[in-house]
């Protein structure tokens, strides 16, 4: 097998560079703005927006279910054409164009403003898998830990950048100055078309294998890949653990992307500056996460660094379920009268720190397990996991914050943290490697 080289710098500066641009769309539309934005003013069933909050994880839960449903196939037909630049592209077009027409989601138009998230989701989180699959060929094992990191550091550097723009220039979220705010969705559209054209500029087409035509289409190739994946799944045990992992772990991290600044809003009651303060704070931290775990994990493992994170996330739970009780621990024992809204800030440098490191850590044993020869396939697999824990997750803290409330309902991501991190303890980081390169050593025979 040939050794697998590092890829030309600006090779790997445009791969990352898409994760700096889709994050104008996953923090703008999904965690910092339109969020907030569908629940409080399109629905706008106050004072607690129990309704707005169960739609929203509706229209989410909807999505990531459409890519439960075609990640590892789509995957799969990548791989087997070697076209996956056009699968990128495409997704990329879809989540481009549905997130401009947001625009046009006015209060009230309820089911226009679930189709678009819906799709621009879908489009998101499509090349979400489709990009992390570049990752395996950028570089030797060794290097792909600080290769993941750089590309989430870069993503929440593109994420505060666009998001400081719009919360200064925009302004708040609320009916008042819905006019403005409403603008949000062009400008996230704008920003990811822009900022990714590095990607499809300077990232190569991976050649792993010849391509071979499909007799009975490429359709029936995908799946029949994907068949032979399953039927062969002892042979990849390690990866097989660590997406049941990762279900658990990333159903706790979609819950916090979606609902931390719908907390911030309705339990800590923060004011816009605060919150604008916020966002920064966790951009920085997720940055120094990505870039410092990303390190870590070329030099410990990626198992390891990966649940370490996952303890951090329960810290960082407690912290933020129990921020009203510091606050009142706070003035009672040490004579200190901070506001709940900036003891929370605190609590957002560890949540920044716990976000950036466990994504990036999860993305780079993937890459460790995949075999070059079908890298979206698995990420398909990947993505599958993560966006089926999107759906659990959102669902589970639909139901329960409509039934307790939002606060309460927050500690139900302990549990998930915490079973992800006892599954992940079962996975061996070497045996996995060693199975993607015996894989692509003697490959499975593609199906025509």
């Amino acid at each position: 097998m040939t050794p697998r080289t590092r890829a030309p710098k600006r090779e790997i500066f445009g791969w990352a560079m898409f994760d700096f641009a889709n994050q104008a769309y996953t923090l703008l539309i999904i965690t910092v703005i339109f969020g907030d934005l569908f629940t409080r003013v399109i629905v706008g069933n106050g004072p607690d927006y129990r309704l707005g909050n169960l739609y929203w994880s509706l229209a989410l839960a909807l999505s990531y279910l459409m890519v439960v449903v075609c990640a590892p196939v789509a995957g799969a037909v990548a791989d087997h054409t070697q076209r996956r630049k056009r699968f990128l592209f495409a997704s990329y077009l879809l989540c481009v164009g549905a997130t401009a027409l947001l625009y046009f989601v006015a209060p009230g138009w309820i089911v226009l403003g679930i189709a678009l998230v819906v799709i621009s989701n879908f489009a998101y989180a499509m090349g979400e898998v489709i990009v992390a699959s570049f990752l395996p060929a950028l570089g030797p094992p060794e290097d792909l830990g600080k290769i993941s990191g750089l590309g989430w550091a870069l993503g929440y550097v593109g994420g505060m950048v666009s998001a400081v723009f719009v919360l200064l220039v925009l302004g708040e979220v609320s009916l008042e100055n819905f006019d403005r705010i409403r603008w949000v969705g062009p400008f996230a559209a704008a920003f990811f078309l822009l900022a990714a054209l590095p990607t499809f500029i300077w990232v190569r087409e991976p050649r792993a294998v010849p391509v071979l035509a499909a007799t009975r289409g490429y359709l029936h190739a995908g799946v029949d890949r994907v068949r032979t994946t399953l039927t062969h799944l002892e042979d990849h045990r390690d990866l097989a653990v660590l997406l049941l992992s990762v279900f658990f772990a990333m159903s706790g991290v979609a819950i916090i992307i979606t609902f931390s600044f719908i907390y911030g809003a309705q339990v800590i009651g923060w004011d816009s500056d605060v919150r604008t303060l916020m966002f920064v704070i966790v951009q920085i931290m997720a940055a120094v996460g990505a870039l410092g775990f990303g390190a870590l994990a070329d030099r410990i493992g990626a198992v390891r660094t990966y649940r370490i994170t996952l303890m951090l996330w329960m810290v960082t739970i407690g912290l933020i379920w129990g921020t009203p009780l510091l606050v009142d621990a706070l003035a009672r024992f040490a004579g200190i009268h901070w506001q709940a809204q900036h003891v929370f800030l605190v609590v957002g440098c560890v949540s920044g720190l716990s976000l950036g490191s466990s994504q990036s850590a999860a993305r780079t044993l993937v890459g460790l397990f995949s075999p070059l020869s079908r890298t979206s396939e698995f990420f398909g697999f990947w993505g599958l996991s993560v966006r089926l824990a999107g759906v659990f997750g959102l669902l589970a803290i639909g139901l329960l914050q409509a039934i307790l409330g939002l606060h309460t309902a927050m500690l139900f991501c302990v549990l998930l943290f915490a079973l992800a991190w006892g599954i992940a303890a079962r996975i061996d980081e070497t045996r996995g490697r060693r199975s993607a390169e015996a894989f692509d050593s003697s490959p499975v025979s593609p199906v025509n």
